[in-house]
């Protein structure tokens, strides 16, 4: 090993896994609040560890003065959607974006590995900037369902506990369990609107109750105590019956008795 100092080496792939984060994280954001679904469910990240860079590095045959080109997952996020559409979405938006560059892509979807291995690797370049100036450092972005992760999660764990020899037995088990992962995630694309329109209605019906609950509270903070209280009242009565219709007229009266409250404030 050389005497490099791996913390001063690892802080730029630091920097890029956690602004890579921020920037997914936002993006599921601004999905949802555009479009109301967002492929992305959630985003993860990680640094390889010294120990883990070592012996790929090794196993690759990379240079140790080559590391920062030939090792392209030191840094790693991880993407994880619901359905594999949703994959290929999150693919074509990375793609797009203009603050990264994608130098390749593999596709272990439609080419699983012998493994049983699924998965979307998008190998990018991308600038970060440091102290000392701007710097490009190589990631990999994972995208895959819930389903893959969980195989893969397990996979890795028992890889890293046999050293990369698993028992032909297991092995088998393993492939095995692999393609009962992507048949659930084949049947839960075939009922993909189902699941997507039960999703918006929870999420619609939630957001009226907090627009509900929000326009009380402002209500009481202005001191309209009769008002709030009676649509407090009305609320819960509403709230008992689960009636959306009804409360969408209650959230629209609430509106309306906010409008005129902030016309008379100007008015002052």
């Amino acid at each position: 090993m050389d005497g490099r100092n791996w913390s001063m080496f690892l802080l730029p792939y630091e920097q890029a896994v956690e602004e890579l984060k921020i920037k997914f994280k936002a993006l599921r954001a601004e999905l949802k609040a555009r479009e109301e679904y967002s492929p992305i469910e959630f985003v993860t990240g990680r640094i390889k560890r010294v120990s883990s860079i070592l012996e790929k590095a090794k196993r690759l045959n990379v240079p140790m003065d080559a590391l920062e080109q030939g090792i392209e997952d030191i840094a790693g996020i991880r993407i994880m959607c619901q359905f594999v559409e949703d994959i290929y979405r999150v693919v074509e938006i990375i793609r797009a974006r203009e603050d990264m560059r994608v130098v390749y892509e593999k596709d272990y979807i439609t080419h699983k590995k012998e493994s049983g291995y699924r998965s979307y690797h998008v190998i990018v370049e991308y600038p970060i900037q440091l102290a000392g100036g701007s710097k490009r450092v190589l990631a990999e972005i994972q995208v895959r369902t819930l389903a893959m992760n969980f195989w893969a999660t397990i996979e890795h764990s028992l890889n890293y506990k046999y050293k990369e020899s698993l028992p032909e037995e297991l092995r088998a088990r393993l492939k095995k369990a692999a393609e009962a992962a992507f048949l659930l995630d084949e049947e839960m694309s075939s009922i993909r609107e189902e699941i997507m329109a039960a999703q918006k209605h929870f999420e619609d019906k939630s957001n009226l109750v907090s627009s509900v609950l929000n326009g009380i509270q402002e209500l009481y903070m202005n001191h309209h105590l009769r008002e709030a209280a009676r649509y407090q009242l009305k609320f819960n009565e509403l709230w008992e019956k689960e009636d959306v219709v009804e409360l969408k007229r209650l959230d629209e009266d609430i509106r309306r008795s906010l409008d005129n409250l902030r016309r008379k404030q100007e008015r002052k």
